[in-house]
């Protein structure tokens, strides 16, 4: 019997593919199948199998496995780069971690709380200032995170196009190799010599503490480009996504204006349905596992369908319905376990701030294009909106 292909596009924004469900919903909700790389895959599309798997040393996040699942046509060109936090297993992990996560806690996020407002205020004022209709994700949702997150590592913004440009090209499954690696080189070159400019002139920066903490130059680089990459583009895509969903919802963006409690509730609701990088729980079996009653061999490769898992009505009731005022924050849309996303508190923290922002300052607010007629961004790892156009009525 022939393996049938892994299905990545979805027919509905905040829904998982057909197929995932159909998995999901049948037998042991484990699968068989076959990735664009043309590997044999298991699929594991369960709430509780996803969060066993991603819990279990037995599965490994190092992508210099041969058996680890790639999601293109091509291998990743991981010798360009050295090895992330990303792609540690313990004991290596957890000190690797334990250094760069004192960046991210809730009270250094705290600090940061005032001058994210300013950027998203600022943000803000320019949009108005501008002509109309606007294109929320060029004027909003990608500054905003990518203003942030180069204030975070040190990154000049004026070279924020360039890792823009180059982050989304390395994000779209349809970049062929030669272009992959060109995009990576460029990257890391820039990284290179940005980290080694912080060496000879340290600042307030996360780079810079780093450097002046011991660490080698080059682990520093492969923070920087997992920051960087990771840092904007997915908190820049929930912020599209997340606004358009509640533009098509008047009666929930009234409720979250009237009371700013509720958005937090919300943003969980958002994380779990949309569940934008449904992709990235992948492993692979060191050792022989079984889950759910089915035998997963050492060096096989492990697909999680997290997006699925998120919908999965044995976790979440009636989960195809979307609630704000759900916030349940069981889902697996930062991961689980110790690969749990490290940048999940900046994340909920910028999202807040826009969405509330967003909503006090422009109650008049619209789209322009219906929700369902924008460009989603099917042929992306990390899953979008590639332009909003949204107006707004001039104050009285």
């Amino acid at each position: 019997m022939t393996t049938p292909a892994l299905r990545t596009t979805r027919g509905c924004p905040y829904a998982p593919p057909e197929q995932h469900t159909r998995i999901r919903d049948t037998g042991t909700g484990i699968a068989r199948i076959t990735l664009a790389s043309g590997q044999v895959a298991w699929a594991l599309s369960r709430h509780e199998h996803v969060r066993a798997m991603l819990t279990d040393p037995r599965f490994s996040s190092d992508r210099r496995n041969p058996g680890y699942p790639r999601f293109t046509p091509q291998r990743a060109s991981t010798e360009l780069l050295r090895k992330s936090i990303i792609r540690m297993d313990p004991p290596e992990h957890g000190p690797a971690r334990k250094a760069v996560v004192g960046e991210f806690t809730v009270r250094r996020m705290a600090a940061l709380r005032p001058r994210i407002q300013r950027i998203v205020d600022e943000r803000i004022d320019a949009m108005l200032a501008g002509p109309r209709p606007a294109d929320l994700v060029r004027e909003l949702a990608l500054p905003v995170p990518s203003l942030v997150i180069c204030e975070q590592l040190g990154v000049p913004y004026r070279d924020h196009d360039f890792f823009q440009t180059r982050s989304a090209a390395l994000l779209s499954r349809a970049l062929t190799p030669e272009d992959r690696r060109r995009e990576l080189t460029q990257l890391r070159d820039y990284l290179t010599d940005l980290v080694a400019a912080k060496a000879a002139e340290p600042a307030d920066d996360l780079l810079s503490r780093r450097l002046a903490q011991g660490h080698d130059p080059q682990d520093v680089v492969a923070l920087a480009f997992l920051l960087l990459v990771a840092g904007h583009e997915t908190t820049a895509n929930m912020i599209s996504l997340g606004v358009v969903t509640l533009l098509e919802r008047p009666a929930a963006l009234a409720a979250l204006r009237a009371d700013p409690a509720r958005t937090l509730p919300a943003i969980e609701e958002l994380l779990r349905v949309y569940t934008i990088a449904e992709f990235a729980n992948a492993r692979v079996a060191v050792e022989d596992v079984t889950i759910g009653g089915v035998t997963i061999r050492a060096g096989d490769p492990v697909v999680a369908l997290s997006n699925a898992a998120n919908h999965d009505p044995a976790a979440f009731d009636q989960p195809d319905e979307i609630r704000l005022d759900r916030g349940a924050r069981n889902h697996v849309a930062f991961g689980f376990g110790i690969h749990q996303c490290l940048g999940q508190n900046l994340a909920r923290m910028e999202l807040r701030i826009v969405f509330d922002t967003l909503i006090r300052r422009i109650p008049s607010l619209r789209l322009v294009t219906p929700a369902d007629e924008l460009p989603y961004k099917d042929d992306a790892l990390i899953y979008g909106i590639h332009e909003v156009p949204v107006t707004w009525d001039e104050p009285a």
